[in-house]
């Protein structure tokens, strides 16, 4: 259906959002913590709440999506332009926070937002590219996550810094900013596609039929089970590193800017990563792929328990070198090559939403071993459910080959 290369101008501006949906708009905050901290107060686990209340949000976007697109199945560049436009100002709004309630208002607002552009950014980008590409496609609009956390290190010494108080609030304005931008040149190359594509439209009338069979295909032990379980524990996992990992760096007197470009490092890696990793999937679409990622990931993690910062910059680097980004575009690529066309954006927006239940659990989880063993373990608690979705990627693999054994053709 789509006639586009993986590289174009639509996949071009979706990674300029990427920046601001994942980057800017989520993960920022577990680098501006120690700054936010200062202002505000509260403990970490006090602090990591407002983490999972983020994540809550952006479980209740990815719930409301399905049944908001079945409702409107010719309105998605519309709820998209809006969604898109309101995450950078919400962005702008959450700068001018001066107490724990009110921040955590924005943050609820800004995850609902993010999963709702999460989903119907990469539908509208994915429908464009040809099918032969569309795992390079997603890894060129996942590694804007990946600048995203670049651009958010380069702010370190404006942030962390304690004689920059302020600094958070100036970075969030900017980056508000920069989403509003993103958001009008989206919106700008996508407008004549999707006036071509209304006529097409009319293909729908089966949908409310079949989303009644979507959860039976993704909870299909059978089918995509496995897959979705291993993002739920991806999600888990890796946001409890993204949330304490600063933190930790600060709390053993690494400097603002070192620590900045520790983060900067990961998010430098992931820029590889999405392209290596999209390649991958189109190369080798398999969960025994993710799988290599998520050990390897998991390895990286384990850095922080050996006391030597050496070790754990390298480990930063692994996860954003090969399981930051990959497990998100590799899991987009498989779900668009096993759903059906008109389904896939009810598909990606209820395998978010495991995603997202496993980051409402994870700063929870983090923060009661940051508060019990201090964040050294909190941080490095993260390894144990990157490890089970290593495991849960393996076990889709393996599902992946039986099928295709069983469909083989019996010759002779």
């Amino acid at each position: 259906m789509g006639t586009k290369s993986a590289f174009n101008r639509i996949t071009l501006w979706a990674s300029f959002l990427f920046v601001v949906i994942l980057g800017f708009s989520r993960l920022s905050y577990g680098m501006f913590l120690p700054g936010i901290q200062r202002v505000i107060g509260g403990s970490y686990g006090q602090l990591g709440i407002l983490g999972t209340v983020n994540f809550i949000g952006y479980l209740v976007g990815t719930l409301c999506l399905p049944p908001l697109i079945s409702r409107f199945p010719d309105r998605k560049h519309l709820i998209n332009r809006m969604t898109c436009l309101l995450l950078g100002l919400t962005l702008i709004g959450s700068a001018f926070s001066d107490h724990f309630t009110g921040l955590g208002l924005w943050r609820f607002a800004i995850g609902l937002l993010s999963a709702f552009a999460t989903v119907l950014v990469l539908s509208i980008a994915m429908d464009a590219v040809r099918p032969a590409e569309r795992g390079a496609a997603s890894g060129l609009i996942w590694l804007g996550g990946s600048a995203g956390i670049l651009a958010t290190g380069l702010f370190a010494p404006f942030t962390i810094d304690p004689s920059h108080l302020q600094g958070w609030r100036h970075a969030w304005v900017i980056m508000g900013v920069f989403g509003v931008i993103a958001a009008v040149g989206f919106e700008f190359v996508t407008r004549k596609r999707g006036a071509e594509k209304m006529p097409s439209q009319t293909e729908s009338k089966p949908r409310d039929k079949e989303s009644e069979n979507v959860y039976r295909l993704l909870l299909n032990p059978k089918r995509l089970l496995f897959l979705i379980a291993s993002y739920f524990f991806f999600g888990w996992g890796y946001i409890i590193y993204f949330t304490y990992l600063i933190p930790y760096l600060v709390s053993k007197g690494i400097p603002s800017l070192y620590a900045g470009l520790i983060w900067s490092g990961i998010g430098f890696a992931g820029l590889f990563n999405g392209w290596i990793g999209g390649k991958a999937i189109d190369r080798w679409p398999s969960g025994y792929t993710l799988a290599s990622g998520l050990t390897l990931g998991t390895i990286g993690v384990c850095g922080v328990t050996t006391n030597n910062m050496l070790v754990t910059v390298l480990g930063a680097a692994t996860i954003g070198l090969v399981s930051f980004i990959t497990p998100p575009l590799m899991t987009t690529a498989l779900l668009r090559r096993h759903v059906p066309h008109h389904a896939y954006a009810s598909c990606l927006s209820i395998a978010t939403a495991f995603f997202a239940a496993g980051q409402i659990i994870g700063p929870i989880v983090g923060g009661v071993a940051v508060e019990r063993y201090g964040l050294q373990l909190g941080v490095a608690s993260s390894a144990i459910f990157m490890a089970i979705a290593a495991v849960l990627a393996g076990l889709y693999g393996q599902q992946q080959r039986k099928l295709e054994i069983r469909d083989l053709p019996i010759s002779g």
